[in-house]
């Protein structure tokens, strides 16, 4: 059975086939077709934006899919990022666009005051079924500057409380235990094995 990841984000497929290796399914990106639905993320949270992500690519290749919409929340900047964290200094911008713009916004501000936190929303559509959403979160704040190597997007900014450490520094198998994504992708496990039972 094909899982179609709604996706082109190296990072996220490499963590998607990570936390998903042990299910039955051979997991397929946009890569795989010549012309696939590109999606206008335009509703107002990351649930609505990863249903209308699911819908469109089931709609147009008949599969099972998953998409997901996550991004970073920081309290002081009222949610922002949120559902425009990959293109918070503009369309196109790059991850180290991103990070530059989220660190001068926060010029000045001490660090009790850097409260964040990665949330990601992940939607499995497949035809003739009812979409499921599952949900996932994890707190930290904002470091001061980039810190570590592996990772994307905001993971060198990122601290996990717990540790002191940006995601970028705890590496992907740390990372892939309590980042928002894994938390999401449990629960898309569960939601997956029901799905596979009725198919």
């Amino acid at each position: 059975m094909k899982l179609i990841l709604s996706t082109r984000n190296k990072g996220k497929v490499k963590e998607f086939r990570s936390l998903l290796s042990e299910l039955p399914l051979e997991i397929i990106t946009l890569e795989e077709f010549s012309s696939p639905p590109s999606a206008i993320e335009d509703q107002p949270d990351f649930c609505g934006n990863a249903v209308k992500k699911a819908e469109m690519l089931r709609d147009y290749c008949h599969g099972l899919v998953l998409a997901d919409d996550s991004g970073l929340e920081v309290d002081i900047l009222g949610g922002y990022p949120g559902v425009y964290s990959a293109r918070f200094a503009g369309e196109g911008a790059s991850d180290e666009d991103n990070n530059r713009k989220l660190l001068y916004l926060l010029q000045g501000i001490p660090l009790p005051k850097r409260r964040a936190r990665f949330r990601c929303a992940i939607a499995i559509a497949y035809p003739g079924l009812e979409t499921s959403v599952v949900e996932g979160e994890c707190e930290g704040y904002i470091g001061f500057e980039p810190r570590g190597e592996s990772g994307f997007g905001y993971d060198p900014l990122f601290v996990y409380a717990p540790k002191g450490m940006t995601f970028a520094e705890l590496g992907e198998d740390f990372k892939n235990k309590i980042s928002h994504r894994a938390q999401a992708l449990r629960r898309v496990k569960t939601k997956l094995r029901e799905i596979l039972q009725l198919i």
